[in-house]
């Protein structure tokens, strides 16, 4: 098993950058393939972005468009969402989820670890 727990989020303003952390602990992190996802109010938890073990490579929600970035640290058991020119409709509550396997996966129902969730607020 592998726990997991957000930190970093607050409330920003539009067009702020924010970087989200997920601390892991339990299970060597490096054996699982790692992602974000975010719910906003009344709407599904939708996919964000997704790393392999290895960190080398990443996945991202189509309406990402080049303003996040995921990375990990395996050394330092932590996921990271760098996310840049934040806007109103990313207000959500972020989570990260953890899955043991060699690549990265982008549905909600491959993952079997999840955070608690850390709620970013973007004010326009």
């Amino acid at each position: 098993q592998v726990q997991l727990v957000e930190s970093g989020g607050e409330l920003v303003q539009a067009g702020d950058p924010l970087t989200l952390s997920c601390a892991g602990s339990g299970r060597l992190f490096s054996d699982f393939a790692m992602a974000w996802f975010r719910q906003a109010p009344g709407e599904e938890r939708e996919f964000v972005a997704a790393i392999t073990r290895s960190g080398e490579t990443a996945y991202y929600g189509d309406f990402v468009k080049g303003r996040f970035t995921i990375s990990r640290d395996n050394a330092e058991n932590t996921l990271y969402l760098y996310m840049n020119s934040l806007k109103p409709e990313d207000t959500a509550v972020y989570y990260c989820a953890a899955k043991p396997g060699n690549y990265y996966y982008i549905r909600r129902d491959e993952y079997d670890y999840w955070g608690q969730g850390t709620r970013v607020t973007v004010s326009p």
